[in-house]
């Protein structure tokens, strides 16, 4: 995960940004300072039927984020995998389904992951300092092209994109994932719901005050993310059937469609 820090209280921040790169103008009385950086390490490549796909590079610090995320995954379930790994890493995060009594146990123990990935105070600033400015728009961009920047090891090739929001803004503060290969490896539509999507969903929204709403597609494995939208009340997603090859299901022996939900 990165680290957000904010600038003395003397400079202003101005945020531009594309689907490719992002701008920061940062201002005081004394200077002003530009700095890009691309957004994503995915870029677009041609298949042979001509349409565009995503492909991603592994970066430098991928291997890091990974063995972070697994550390606190050994933690929180009390066992390691001896696969090594993404395997590995979807059998720990399948433990930590079946550890979980209820769907609020589950969502519970991966939000408490997600926190500790993060510095003391760097949420506590986040959500007092960025979040309120400009009616949260400028902590909604930040966050999904932080997602970008840091979280495609874990769910494949993603780009930042325009949404639109319930009072017809529209922000690019969107990250769609071309098929989530944590969906993928996983088969389970449990994993994705309550290690995943409710998890993160409130582990912005409490914890970065950044509303979020996760539309995963279990067709075509892809994901939505709409930063800056809150999650509808009556939410489809939740309730979808599992897989038929979802191996929890199968050594749960539950009925057809039935979704294990911790």
């Amino acid at each position: 995960m990165a680290i957000l820090l904010l600038p003395p209280p003397t400079r202003t921040i101005l945020f531009f940004s594309n689907s490719s790169s992002t701008q920061l103008i940062l201002r005081s009385p004394k200077f002003t300072r530009r700095v890009r950086c691309r957004i994503s390490d995915s870029s677009e490549v041609k298949s042979d039927e001509g349409a565009s796909k995503l492909e991603y590079k592994p970066g430098p610090f991928d291997d890091f984020f990974m063995q972070s995320f697994r550390n606190k995954l050994v933690q929180e379930v009390g066992s390691d995998s001896e696969k090594p790994g993404y395997v590995g890493l979807i059998e720990l995060v399948k433990l930590l389904l079946l550890k979980g009594r209820t769907r609020s146990e589950t969502s519970d123990a991966a939000v408490r992951i997600l926190k500790s990935l993060f510095p003391p105070l760097i949420l506590e600033l986040y959500k007092l300092l960025i979040a309120p400015v400009a009616q949260g728009k400028l902590a909604a961009l930040m966050v999904a092209r932080v997602t970008v920047l840091t979280c495609q090891w874990l769910m494949g090739p993603s780009k930042v994109n325009v949404i639109d929001l319930p009072n017809g803004e529209s922000w690019d503060s969107g990250v769609f994932v071309e098929k989530c290969q944590y969906l993928e490896e996983s088969k389970c539509v449990g994993v994705c719901i309550n290690t995943c999507k409710l998890p993160t969903q409130t582990f912005f929204k409490d914890y970065m005050g950044v509303p979020l709403v996760m539309e995963p597609n279990f067709k075509d494995y892809s994901c939505q993310f709409k930063f800056g939208v809150a999650p509808p009340e009556d939410d489809g997603n939740v309730n979808e059937p599992c897989f038929e090859t979802c191996s929890i299901a199968r050594s749960r022996k539950l009925k057809s469609g039935e979704c294990p939900m911790a």
